[in-house]
């Protein structure tokens, strides 16, 4: 036990404020599922952005960072730093129309796209799909990771952390339950400001720490390669480093899985809780600012503390196997931190894993109440009150916290569930891009697309891939397929090709159902003959300003990213010229976005 009792006083003092917000809440959350799932549809920018990067801010995304920065180093990080390109494009194509379409959940939009029998009933399957049985994955990568902080920092069996982590999840679905939404963006607002000075405190104590000896020490103590932002090629055409990143899984990150990939947090077009919380919002300019500053905030501003500590891990504790990388990031905490400042930290690791838990439960409910149980009243002629609709959602949410407790014994890795959601979900991602800006996109499409990854995933893995695999020494063997996102890019391939064949083989949505989606959310794009239809008037499209809006911020981020990460490595020529790309682009982003007034509601 690290813990003294100062520390102890600092984590019960933060459940006890976790509590009492959910108390205060309570009655606020209790009118009608809008004021539980949505917030009443009011919350401003800052909450529901803050509230976005909190919950993607989990106690398992540091230990990741540490597993990925000890298997491919800095330049590792595309596997996620990608999904910035979607996740721009999310916010100037996207949150607007997600407001504008005033539906509850992102299943109940299917209703709204698309028309008959097979959109209600993918709307209810992909309530169970989503909201179980994806979501109890989330939940459960997110405990291994806790049950690893409590094992090592309370110097614990896995029974008794197992336990804890019970308990933990009592106490969550009890505020989240009451609470609902606001609660949840309320307490994640505090979770997330205590979650990133404890993780910016452990890195700074780290790296000038006698074992790293600062900056300089670092970089002589790990390859050079471990610091490179990008994959470095050499003569030959291989990743330098016997673990770098490969530039086939490179060009997989930055051409395709950001598109493509359907991954919690990171879904093209929105979706999932950044939709929930974009629904959230006041109007949809609150909307669109919201989930810019998550972007910006998530990619630029976060991750560097995380990648020190991985970095310094890599120095202090050299032994530890590629299976064990994220406990030295929890080894660093224990290790580290003096009385008081290890209270903290720990805390902050409890906060960002209440925050994600917290809206998990809450996410998913919405879909079991909103997009089945309510649904399927329906379909019965049976009237349900708001009020008994929202005790349903509270039994959903404990209903949830069961079930991801019995996942969380079947997870191995966190790196290794977060590759299998990204690549048995490739080539989905086209279709809930295309289906706001083309008529033509069907249910059909769509259902298409959602389970074609699945074949297409198992035809890659265990068919294609072991004929790639060989033998470079005795009982190691070695498989470039794998290494080069093989798996990744044949399952997108393979998914296209199956949703383009079906769309066509298909007949489109009849004109109604089009029409009156038109008339709610206004989509730009493929969508003339709709437009023919209701009589109106050509107009000048706004996209070219959205595309320029997504590149400048894109840009615009990437470059905060890597003036912060090279002004830290004091490789101060690039991060001056990276700060004078990210102020440029800084400026041709705000010309656009105000000069066009194309926020304005």
């Amino acid at each position: 036990m690290v813990l003294e009792l100062i520390d102890w006083i600092i984590v019960v003092v933060f459940l006890a404020i976790t509590l009492y917000i959910g108390l205060k809440f309570k009655n606020k959350a209790s009118g009608s599922l809008t004021d539980f799932f949505l917030a009443g549809r009011n919350l401003p920018w800052y909450i529901a952005g803050i509230s976005m990067v909190a919950t993607t801010f989990a106690a398992d995304t540091p230990l990741w960072v540490a597993e990925v920065v000890k298997k491919n180093g800095i330049s590792g990080n595309w596997l996620w730093w990608n999904m910035l390109i979607g996740g721009m494009l999310t916010t100037f194509f996207f949150a607007k129309m997600w407001r504008k379409a005033n539906v509850l959940t992102e299943l109940e939009f299917l209703e709204l796209r698309y028309s008959g029998k097979a959109a209600k009933l993918f709307r209810k399957f992909k309530s169970v799909y989503l909201g179980v049985f994806f979501n109890t994955i989330i939940i459960g990568w997110v405990n291994a990771a806790m049950i690893k902080i409590l094992i090592i920092f309370l110097d614990i069996d896995y029974q008794t952390a197992f336990m804890y982590i019970g308990v933990l999840m009592v106490l969550i679905a009890i505020y989240a339950s009451l609470s609902g939404l606001l609660g949840v963006a309320i307490t994640d607002a505090v979770q997330f400001i205590l979650a990133m000075v404890g993780c910016i405190i452990l890195a700074v104590i780290m790296l000038n720490s006698e074992d790293v000896g600062g900056v300089t020490g670092l970089k002589e103590k790990l390859p050079e390669w471990r610091f490179d932002f990008f994959p470095n090629i050499n003569s030959t055409g291989s990743a330098i480093g016997t673990f770098g990143l490969t530039i086939g899984a490179f060009f997989s990150f930055i051409a395709v899985q950001w598109w493509a990939s359907w991954y919690p947090g990171n879904e093209p077009g929105g979706g999932g809780y950044i939709s929930q919380r974009m629904m959230s919002t006041k109007n949809e300019k609150h909307a669109v600012f919201a989930t810019l500053f998550f972007q910006i905030a998530h990619y630029a501003i976060r991750p560097w503390p995380w990648i020190i500590v991985g970095l310094c891990a890599l120095v202090v504790y050299p032994n530890l196997a590629m299976n064990e990388a994220g406990n030295g990031f929890v080894m660093a905490m224990r290790d580290f931190m003096p009385t008081g400042l290890r209270g903290l930290l720990f805390t902050a690791f409890l906060g960002a894993y209440m925050s994600t838990i917290s809206t998990q439960l809450n996410w998913g409910a919405s879909y079991l109440t909103n997009d089945l149980y309510k649904r399927q009243a329906e379909d019965n002629g049976i009237e349900t009150s708001q009020k008994k609709l929202v005790k349903v959602g509270r039994l959903f949410t404990g209903l949830i916290m069961v079930i991801a407790l019995i996942i969380t014994s079947f997870i191995d890795t966190i790196d290794g569930a977060a590759r299998f959601l990204i690549a048995s979900s490739a080539g989905l991602g086209a279709v809930l891009i295309l289906r706001w800006y083309w008529s033509r996109i069907n249910i059909w499409s769509e259902i298409s697309a959602t389970l074609a990854p699945i074949v297409g995933y198992s035809l890659s893995k265990f068919v294609l891939a072991p004929m790639f695999e060989y033998e470079v020494a005795p009982d190691e063997f070695q498989n470039n397929f794998i290494a080069n996102e093989g798996i990744l890019l044949s399952t997108t391939l393979f998914t296209t090709i199956i949703w383009l064949l079906v769309t066509f083989f298909t007949k489109p949505e009849n004109d109604e159902t089009l029409k009156k989606f038109y008339l709610q959310v206004e989509p730009e794009g493929a969508w003339n003959n709709i437009k023919t239809k209701l009589n109106i008037p050509k107009t000048k499209s706004q996209i070219p300003s959205l595309i320029i809006c997504w590149i400048s911020a894109t840009t615009l981020t990437y470059s905060l990213l890597f003036f912060i990460g090279k002004m830290i490595f004091q490789d101060y020529y690039y991060g001056i010229i990276n700060l004078i790309i990210a102020t440029i682009s800084f400026l041709i982003l705000r010309y656009f976005m105000f000069h066009t007034k194309i926020f304005s509601d």
